[in-house]
């Protein structure tokens, strides 16, 4: 890590989609290949798969056609319906980093907002632990709300729940 590494701010998204905090977790943690962004990708070849192992200290990770397995991070807060949160290993040029040391977190929070719709709060915290590329990082992220991951979720609960 650099001497002194520049103080990073954490990047907060939020989307409202038309399904119960219960349904929003379901889908998140148990459907990722129906909103996962297609061009995040840590596998070397074609993806086949993603998944959430349901439990602290579960992995969420991606394998390949191959079977090889790239992991994403580790869960370290299950609350089904109401929060996730993990670890996110990646480095700053976007490449897969083995362990939690230089990892960052995502924290995913749903929220009954009334009438049967969920607010689905996405954060990326402690960015500067990625080091030298944190700030570039956070410029990628730090875009039009409610960025691309939470656009793709919302539709996903469209598809798949639908609209109340």
């Amino acid at each position: 890590m650099s001497e002194q590494t520049p103080l990073i701010g954490d990047v907060r998204k939020s989307v409202t989609v038309p399904a119960s905090p219960e349904q929003c977790f379901a889908l998140f943690t148990q459907k990722p290949d129906q909103w996962w962004p297609p061009t995040h990708v840590l596998v070397k070849k074609e993806r086949a798969g993603l998944a959430f192992e349901p439990r602290l200290g579960g992995r969420y990770y991606e394998w390949d056609v191959e079977g090889t397995e790239a992991v994403w991070g580790v869960i370290l807060d299950w609350q089904p319906g109401r929060r996730v949160v993990m670890t996110w290993r990646i480095d700053g040029n976007w490449q897969s980093i083995p362990d939690d040391e230089r990892a960052s977190r995502i924290e995913v929070d749903f929220t009954a907002a009334g009438d049967g719709h969920t607010r689905v709060d996405l954060a990326h915290v402690e960015l500067y632990r990625h080091g030298e590329g944190a700030e570039r990082i956070f410029k990628a992220l730090d875009g039009p709300s409610p960025g691309e991951t939470l656009a793709l979720f919302a539709k996903a609960v469209e598809r798949n729940i639908g609209r109340g």
